[in-house]
């Protein structure tokens, strides 16, 4: 949707629909609405009734994410002009070798598209209102909408002032270098799946425009899904079906294979993933240089890069899913300690101390449980965090059965401040 929430000609102007990305069969759903959470996949929201549903089998366990927003330039435009709310609208130069920055989409329902030359987009699209960019305001609505994204994670990867990628899996603020930002936590208690749709509400109600979601396991296939069921959209890919889900696609929906590469591939009868994912790796690289390498994980389902902001980390975690659900506290105790001591290492690592010990469990119906202890002073010994740890799950194991467990250390300070002699004898 191209302006506000009631753009009567949205559905008319949108393109064919991709296939949808295949599903393994019923499980968890999200309600987009009121963000409910049903771990026995309805159809329609048994709370409001709505059929916004998002369902997938792998839904409580997926964390990077790729949120585009909807006709970006021409949205904000929109916006600001309701008189504009019904016309097909182009942003972009006005003179005469002017090229379009955007099309909302009730203009892409004649022709224009990004990039094109402004003298064809009028062609196609006589009746078009045509403004010029105003960089300066969408600069400042990209910013209202990263700091809706910092409620729901530190670690954003902006791409350009309309997308970004997000993760909102604990463990990777473990990595060196993430950028934390000034991260405030609003929804850490809420699944990543369900903090995005929150996030998603929150933009249409405080900015005045909408987004799509794509979330998956990885970036390649998260900023894939975004697109699959745009304006106003919200899909997943899980491991499970994705190679197979990939192997329908034309080869152009590859993040990196341009107009030229996928003319190129043409010509050697290449025009379905599907073809790519039965050539070896080594033909790969032959034929596409570096590229090809990164291809071949593409084609696979498989992407390594990291949602990365480039600075500093403020936490440092470790976590990990059970085989079978655990109820006693002894044992979840003897899966965390382990992971103690690799936080620990961590931290020596790294030359740095954690003042907050932080435990995440999460039950077997999908909800999370974050608890936290704050420290008289920053620790970079094992002992001190399992003690806390310890602690905590003693006042949350209750008979409850929990499927995954995470410990990790925040407000992280220099390790010179870190475990003064007999300061822990007898915390509580």
């Amino acid at each position: 949707m191209s302006s506000g929430l009631n753009d009567s000609a949205r559905q008319s102007a949108l393109p064919m629909p991709e296939p949808e990305p295949i599903r393994s069969g019923a499980g968890p759903s999200l309600c987009r609405d009121c963000l409910g959470f049903f771990a026995d996949g309805p159809l329609d929201c048994p709370d409001c009734g709505s059929l916004r549903i998002i369902n997938h089998l792998e839904l409580p366990d997926l964390s990077i994410a790729h949120i585009d927003c909807d006709a970006f330039y021409a949205a904000v435009e929109k916006r600001d002009d309701p008189s504009l709310r019904d016309k097909p609208l182009i942003v972009g130069g006005t003179s005469g070798r002017g090229v379009v920055t955007t099309a909302c989409y009730l203009a892409r329902q004649f022709g224009p598209r990004s990039a094109m030359p402004m003298f064809k987009a009028r062609e196609l699209c006589p009746q078009a209102v045509i403004v010029p960019p105003n960089m300066a305001k969408y600069r400042e609505v990209s910013q209202q909408i990263r700091a809706i994204f910092l409620a729901a994670t530190p670690l954003i990867q902006p791409v350009s002032l309309d997308e970004a990628y997000l993760d909102l899996s604990d463990e990777a603020l473990e990595d060196v270098g993430e950028d934390t930002g000034e991260y405030t936590g609003e929804y850490t208690g809420q699944l990543p799946a369900a903090a995005l749709a929150t996030v998603a509400k929150r933009i249409e109600a405080e900015v005045g425009i909408t987004v799509s979601i794509g979330l998956s396991y990885n970036k390649f296939l998260a900023k894939l899904a975004s697109d699959l069921d745009k304006p106003r959209g919200y899909s997943v890919i899980g491991r499970a079906g994705a190679r197979e889900f990939l192997a329908g696609l034309p080869v152009k929906k590859i993040n990196g294979v341009g107009a030229v590469t996928a003319r190129k591939m043409a010509e050697h009868g290449i025009e379905t993933i599907a073809q790519l994912q039965a050539m070896p790796e080594a033909e790969l690289v032959t034929r596409y240089g570096k590229f090809g390498r990164r291809l071949a994980g593409y084609v696979q389902g498989e992407d390594s890069r990291k949602v990365s902001s480039g600075g500093a980390a403020k936490s440092v975690s470790a976590e990990t899913t059970f085989r079978t659900n655990l109820t006693d506290a002894q044992a979840l105790k003897d899966r965390v300690q382990p992971m103690c001591d690799k936080v620990a290492a961590r931290l020596a690592a790294k030359g740095t101390a954690g003042g907050t010990v932080v435990l995440k469990l999460k039950t077997a119906d999908f909800q999370i449980l974050t608890r936290n202890r704050q420290l008289p002073h920053p620790t970079q010994q094992g002992g001190v965090i399992y003690d806390q740890a310890a602690a905590l799950i003693d006042a949350e194991a209750d008979g409850r059965a929990f499927r995954l467990i995470g410990i990790g250390v925040a407000d992280l300070g220099p390790a010179a401040e870190a475990d003064p002699p007999d300061l822990f004898a007898g915390l509580a």
